[in-house]
């Protein structure tokens, strides 16, 4: 039935290729015009039902430390040469606040309570001894009061208000009123998320901050979400494109040029590459699929996999075209000989790909899907139009009197034949040690996965030297987005409403001098740490019950005998009456307590241990450390800790993200082995031939798992990403290989020969295919993104991987199986169709008829 419908198809494209052309010109149009609307990307449910979300999302509501649907947009005000916390530094601040909630775009979405969170607006409060004060009223308390008034209210804010210490650089000294830098932190009504929306509400909030604070001349503003983080990345990504674009371009077409041989099917091919990627882009825009920051990733993929395509094409034309042959006749035998193996590895690339929908991530879901229908464009063009042109432009050329028959590569003698059926030699000598050696790779695979590092991506890199010293428009300039983001990381903990820094849950019974007794341990436990955020003193600014008693035992003589008389062994840690001196604490700091404990009719149901981390480590060593301080908390009988905060759940996304893709892989891996086992089984009597070929694919992905762990790249979702691309490419290159030796043996009934053949002339495609693609890949490097530069050396890996399975460790594959019991395929029924067909003259309207005239149907 499939191979039946093919020969219908190929009759009408070969034998009417200019309606073929015509036609997919027409199809192209449309598709144009859906690329042209594309949809917006949808948010990320990625951790959002996991234990730890459940625990912060009890914090918000039971500390008054988090409103729902708050989003954050800090502002840094920095002056290294002056004071931020001067009279005059905190007027302007409250200045530019005023302008811009009288703008409307930031208006509509200020949160009505505490539309923006700032030192000056608690300085000028408390200056003025009330409350909700507006900003007209905040500006006059402050311009009134004189410069030492307003210097030790600065002390006393940061003294009674620890969240407004966190808003502090580590350079701040405890107890002055000077600092070089401060984060403002304006609350607006949203979901967290929506700060990173590139359209909508927050984003036109945050583009009038960004203009307004840029337009600042007393002090240096700046933001490093919305605008900013878009403008880094827009401007990263188009220096990337400046310099590798071209490159990328000359490696692919030099290796075009290798692989081709001729000007004229390179154009085409990349004619067709080019069609492909707007049938992609159509298809995306018309099927309404999000599109966000991956799915830039499938056209890059698209192009490998097209180009593959293309090569497959023109290889086997050139390999079936005899001396005396017209054009037409040797394309139709060449797409009938291809085309099945074309639609099988477009059928399991895509269900490669589509084994994403598992994933929890909306944005990987949107990639798999966009990949899977540029896969499906790819094989729609390569078997349509492409032909229908390859066979018009070689017949006006050869009407000129250009030679179109070329060699394809492999297919006659010379170095490349004699390295590609290097495989079929080591399989006629020793077939069990190449098999012995690949699992051998393959068993190091699987331990070398479990070792990997994850990650979830990093900021572009300054580029190095030799690129800003490039000649124009090549050079790329240092970005000062990232000298900033570096000055944040290195010098602020997370802190302001929304935001949400590393903690500890304790719930149970926690009023027992045990239980507090492994609070102080924690917390200790932390500040002994290298991830604990230091300011320059030493101390780390921890806010947990014991932190807040010994403020307020500092302050309130009352408490501080309650305090005492309970800590019978003076070591800081009270060992007895605990909830008594829970209910003094309350007494005296009613505020501060209520942020470290939760009590409900005079019962004390949970504890909070906020640390502070620095943010320039990786979340894994954050949450690995607040995770072992959970750890020790919990050890203290009748209570349960857990650790949450930002840096937390995003290990638990990236340990999501850890079991999806081996989940994904074995889904994928099943479904292929069993399409492939059953298609085999129906097209060539032998089911095992069709598991076979699925074998080296997992073969494959452990190999780039070796690749990984040898060269030290973190599991990121980009190198997630990769494993689909691993399953794509490693099925495309057996298929092909497995499907030319079949219909290879069955024409000699030889397995040496049949593999030779196979190997030397579907593995020369193969071999342009990959180094055409390498080509593009290996570009990548050059990338000022690291996750860019490690994805492009991934597939580079992938690819050579793939091939090396497909030419090399597959015959020996192959030769086991026949030599074991494997059963030789036979021929489809309907394959005798293809040859007696040919022999049926078919007109293409008013254009020029065509005959058989190839001896049979055989290649000459």
């Amino acid at each position: 039935m499939l191979v039946r419908t093919i020969d219908k198809v190929v009759d009408i494209i070969t034998g009417r290729s200019k309606l073929t052309v015509a036609v997919m010109l027409v199809l192209t149009v449309v598709m144009l015009v859906g690329a042209a609307s594309p949809a917006e990307p949808a948010s990320s449910e990625l951790g959002e039902d996991s234990l730890e979300q459940e625990k912060l999302d009890y914090i918000n509501a039971n500390y008054g430390v988090g409103e729902e649907e708050v989003t954050p947009v800090q502002v840094y005000v920095r002056n290294t040469d002056g004071n931020v916390l001067s009279q005059e530094s905190m007027v302007a601040t409250l200045r530019v606040q005023q302008d811009l909630l009288a703008e409307e775009a930031v208006a509509d979405v200020a949160n009505p309570n505490t539309p923006v969170f700032d030192i000056s607006n608690r300085v000028a409060s408390r200056l003025a001894s009330e409350q909700n004060l507006d900003l007209d009223a905040q500006i006059a308390a402050l311009e009134t009061a004189d410069e030492q008034t307003v210097s030790e209210t600065v002390r006393q804010v940061l003294a009674e208000e620890p969240d407004a210490q966190q808003l502090l650089p580590r350079t701040y000294e405890s107890g002055s009123a000077t600092a070089e830098s401060r984060t403002m932190v304006f609350v607006l009504e949203g979901a967290p998320e929506d700060a990173f929306a590139p359209t909508g509400p927050i984003a036109d909030a945050q583009e009038v901050i960004h203009d307004r604070t840029q337009a600042e001349q007393q002090d240096e503003y700046f933001m490093l979400s919305g605008p900013a983080a878009q403008e880094i990345n827009a401007q990263a990504v188009s220096d990337t494109l400046t310099l590798i674009g071209p490159i990328a371009l000359l490696l692919i077409l030099v290796a075009l040029a290798f692989a081709y041989r001729d000007v004229a099917d390179v154009l085409v091919g990349m004619f067709g590459v080019i069609v492909t990627l707007i049938w992609m882009f159509g298809l995306i825009g018309w099927l309404n699929v999000p599109f966000g920051q991956a799915v830039i990733i499938a056209p890059i993929l698209l192009i490998g996999l097209s180009i593959d395509y293309g090569l497959h094409v023109f290889m086997r034309y050139r390999e079936e075209r005899g001396p005396d042959e017209p054009i037409r006749p040797p394309m139709r035998r060449a797409l009938s000989g291809v085309a099945v193996a074309l639609v099988l590895v477009t059928v399991t690339t895509a269900l490669g790909f589509l084994s994403n929908f598992t994933n929890p991530l909306s944005e990987i879901r949107s990639l798999a899907f966009a990949t899977a229908l540029g896969v499906i464009a790819a094989l729609i063009v390569f078997v349509t139009l492409v032909p229908a042109v390859k066979v018009e432009i070689d017949g006006l050329l050869e009407r000129f009197g250009r030679n179109r028959r070329k060699p394809s590569i492999g297919a006659s003698e010379g170095r490349v034949r004699s390295f590609l059926t290097l495989g079929v030699s080591a399989a006629q000598r020793s077939a069990i040690v190449v098999v012995v050696v690949a699992l051998l790779i393959t068993a190091g695979g699987i331990f070398a996965f479990g070792a990997l590092d994850t990650s979830m991506g990093d900021q572009p890199d300054q580029p190095p030297a030799w690129q800003q010293n490039l000649p124009e428009p090549f050079a790329i300039e240092e970005y000062e987005y990232l000298d900033d983001w570096k000055y944040v990381q290195e010098n602020f903990q997370r802190a302001g409403p929304g935001v949400s820094p590393a903690q500890i849950l304790v719930e149970g019974d926690v009023a027992t001098a045990e239980a507090l007794a492994r609070m102080d341990e924690a917390e200790r436990q932390f500040a002994e740490s290298d991830v604990a955020f230091r300011r320059t003193d030493g101390s780390v600014p921890s806010q947990t019950p014991l932190s807040v008693m010994r403020a307020a035992a500092a302050e309130d003589p009352n408490f501080r005998a309650t305090f005492e008389a309970a800590d019978t062994d003076s070591n800081g840690v009270p060992d007895q009456n605990i909830q008594e001196v829970y209910d003094a604490l309350f007494a005296a700091a009613p505020q501060e307590a209520s942020q470290v404990l939760e009590r409900q009719n005079n019962e004390y149901r949970s504890a909070r241990l906020v640390l502070p981390a620095t943010q320039d480590l990786d979340f894994t060593r954050v949450a690995g450390t607040v995770r072992g301080s959970a750890s020790t908390t919990g050890e203290a009988p009748g209570v349960i800790a857990t650790a949450t905060g930002e840096d937390v759940i995003i290990q638990v996304q990236v340990e999501l993200l850890t079991e999806n893709i081996l989940q994904t892989l074995v889904i994928a891996l099943i479904v292929i082995f069993v399409l492939m086992s059953v298609l085999y089984r129906v097209r060539r009597g032998s089911a095992t031939l069709g598991a076979l070929t699925v074998l080296p694919i997992g073969m494959v992905i452990a190999w780039v798992f070796v690749a990984m762990w040898l060269l030290d790249v973190p599991l990121t979702l980009f190198t997630a990403l990769l494993m689909s691309l691993a399953i794509g490419l490693g099925t495309d290159y057996t298929i092909h290989i497995s499907e030319r030796f079949a219909q290879e043996l069955e024409e000699t009934g030889d397995t040496t020969e049949a593999l030779e053949t196979a190997v030397a002339g579907t593995g020369g495609a193969l071999l342009g295919s990959t180094a055409t693609t390498v080509a593009a890949f290996a570009t990548l490097s050059l990338s000022t993104f690291p996750a860019m530069q490690q994805l492009g050396m991934l597939v580079a890996i992938a690819l050579l991987s793939s091939l090396v399975m497909a030419v090399f460790v597959l015959p020996s594959l192959i030769t086991l199986w026949v030599r074991y019991g494997g059963r030789e395929p036979t021929a489809p029924e309907t394959m005798s169709s293809a040859t007696s067909s040919e022999t049926e003259p078919i007109t293409d309207g008013g254009f020029d008829q065509w005959s058989e005239t190839d001896n049979g149907g055989k290649r000459d």
